[in-house]
């Protein structure tokens, strides 16, 4: 190896202190009582730190700091030392509060569905329509009117009722309300034909879910995933699903990794927590974005989505990435 591409791949110890936020001095110190690494020497005794060292100075750094001895790291290989920072991990994980874990991560009861019109109650049942919606439904009905509705379901727990409505004129609302006074808290969805853009618009004010008919089954399957029962005690809407996951990480965790990640030569998992950052916020921005009308809705709907599946698929890389170079993984 020549001197330049040794130089060009190799760190000095000052530049190695740096990046580990140590004094050379403690890191001459770890070297001399612990041999961390075996460094290469250049023609003037400088001590050279490949990648490789440089990756495992970090991990041991970041334990360290954690409470573990730097004596009974010294002699762990890095897949040891990789199997020290999971364990410390999961520990944590597993003394964390139970609110703060990912117990929201699991799967959501099935929607209750009460659903009134004939037509739709079948549609709703085609096998490829529910493949597509791809979210567990408990379908009640189909029921003719609001009136028989309330009666057969009086006993019946419903989340949500689900009507077509062919037209919607100013007074549609007090009328359901006033023949199934039961249902009148419970969130709406109403697929329509015709109506004012006055009647729409006091209607979705008044928390209801519109969409204009017709629609393919890819829409409609779309719109009623987008349709979710807010917790008890909530006002009474509905309202778009939450993200596919929720976030692993804080934006607080995300920059201390950012910068424990700067310490190597690396900068893919700086710049991976820095897009996650980005990313949760504008999945935030879209989900609580005003809509104007149910196409507007449906719009931001498929923003969330599309930008949750993007934040998963970084976590994952991010989770890869760090264990790729003796990351710790952020809390």
């Amino acid at each position: 190896m020549t001197r330049s591409s040794r130089t060009a791949s190799h760190h000095r110890s000052g530049a190695v202190a740096r990046m580990l936020g140590v004094p050379v001095a403690t890191l001459r110190n770890w070297e001399r009582r612990y041999a961390l690494t075996q460094p290469a020497t250049s023609p003037s005794g400088q001590r050279l730190y490949s990648a490789d060292d440089v990756r495992r100075l970090t991990l041991i750094k970041q334990l360290n700091d954690l409470g573990h001895a730097i004596g009974q790291l010294a002699a762990l290989d890095m897949a040891q030392l990789q199997q020290v920072a999971a364990t410390h991990a999961s520990t944590l994980a597993a003394t964390q509060p139970a609110g703060d874990r990912k117990a929201a991560l699991a799967p959501r009861p099935p929607l209750r569905l009460a659903v009134i019109g004939t037509a739709l109650g079948e549609r709703l049942r085609r096998p490829a329509l529910l493949q597509r919606l791809g979210t567990a439904l408990v379908l009640l009905g189909p029921f003719e009117d609001a009136a028989q509705t309330a009666a057969a379901l009086a006993d019946s727990p419903v989340d949500a009722v689900l009507v077509q409505q062919p037209q919607l004129h100013p007074d549609w609302l007090t009328a359901f309300d006033a023949a199934a006074p039961a249902l009148a808290a419970t969130p709406k969805g109403v697929l329509y034909r015709f109506a004012a853009d006055a009647v729409s618009d006091a209607l979705a004010d008044a928390g209801l879910r519109l969409l204009r008919e017709p629609q393919p089954d890819s829409v409609l399957a779309q719109w009623l995933h987008d349709l979710s029962v807010l917790h008890a005690g909530a006002a009474p809407t509905l309202r778009l699903l939450p993200t596919p996951a929720l976030r692993r990480w804080s934006d607080a965790a995300l920059a201390d990794f950012a910068s424990l990640s700067s310490t190597i030569a690396c900068e893919c998992p700086r710049h991976l927590a820095e897009l996650l950052v980005q990313l949760s916020h504008f999945e935030a921005y879209s989900a609580d974005c005003e809509h104007r009308n149910a196409a507007d809705a449906a719009l931001h709907g498929h923003l969330v989505r599309v930008t949750a599946a993007c934040r998963n698929s970084l976590e994952a890389a991010l989770e890869h990435v760090a264990r790729h170079e003796g990351l710790l993984l952020p809390l």
